[in-house]
């Protein structure tokens, strides 16, 4: 991998890949929206060039440099808060612009695309999760996701291009988008005021955003044939624990209040499988949670 195209190029983790491509000087287009609020996290670098091209519009973009590429990095997807992640019209939406994503990385000249799909695609799952656990999702989010991946697989099949696709666990980081129970918790802690939990007695797993970053680089750099693949740091924990280190780590003084288990809370659990990732790779992740955190609040 020389040259790489990167969408969704301002997220946490398209900051971290990348960082992690310029610092083992690969050439890199990133694709950010229009007008994006988050330009400025993109790195100065030489090895950067960054094009302005909006989710919809990856049809029409246009290769006046007639560049082309090798590996193609779709982490790009519209209507992430909680609000839309169950409107089944909004995700669709999200399936059209993947393969749209497809036929931008065949007049790229990529050979490899690699996606960014999501732990949602495998629904409820109490024990550990591989790539070879059944789906079954259960919001429009998750299935959009499924549907994505399996779609753009059979696309990338008709051009000849490696498809390589992704789920993401929980991935956390400096960028990480508000909504989350990590950041929640963080905003709270570090305000001095009360949070508020469930049982918090479900299975969890962190992955630091660099670490997230140096994997889907490394997808793109070592592995040649199809796959699925959890992106997951691969150790996991009850979440409560997270959440009482992390009320250490900031030193809080205010109360931290968790509910009564649920037969629901028991019902949701995130324990990765990443034997198959780190075969493939050669990586395992490095940032435990606590050092993680501790980068998060220089």
């Amino acid at each position: 991998m020389k040259k790489a195209v990167i969408t969704g190029a301002t997220s946490m983790i398209g900051v971290a890949l990348i960082q992690e491509c310029i610092k083992n000087q690969i050439e890199v287009l990133a694709i950010i929206r229009r007008q994006s609020p988050h330009r400025d996290r993109l790195p100065k670098s030489p090895y950067l060039k960054i094009k302005e091209c909006n989710l919809d519009e990856l049809s029409q973009y246009e290769n006046a440099e007639e560049d082309t590429y090798d590996v193609f990095y779709h982490l790009a997807w519209d209507y992430t808060s909680k609000a839309y992640r169950d409107n089944a019209f909004l995700q669709e939406k999200n399936i059209k612009s993947t393969l749209e994503a497809v036929e931008l990385a065949k007049r790229l000249g990529c050979h490899k695309f690699i996606g960014a799909g999501s732990q949602a695609e495998y629904g409820s799952v109490q024990g550990i999760i591989s790539p070879e656990t059944p789906v079954f999702p259960q919001i429009a989010y998750g299935m959009a996701k499924y549907a994505a991946g399996r779609l753009s697989e059979k696309l990338c099949s008709e051009y000849g291009i490696a498809h390589i696709w992704g789920r993401v666990f929980s991935v956390y980081g400096k960028y990480d988008n508000g909504g989350t129970m990590l950041s929640y918790a963080l905003e709270r802690f570090l305000k001095g005021e009360a949070a508020e939990f469930s049982s918090a007695t479900q299975m969890w797993d962190y992955l630091y955003e660099e670490d997230a970053g140096k994997i889907f680089y490394l997808l793109g750099r070592k592995v040649e044939r199809n796959g699925v693949y959890c992106i997951a740091s691969g150790t996991s924990r009850p979440l409560k624990e997270f959440i009482l280190e992390l009320k250490k780590l900031t030193a809080a003084k205010s109360d931290c209040n968790f509910a009564s288990e649920t037969e629901a809370d028991s019902a949701i659990s995130l324990q990765a499988d990443i034997s198959k990732l780190v075969k493939d790779t050669g990586y395992v992740p490095e940032t435990v949670f606590k050092k993680g955190i501790e980068k998060m609040l220089v």
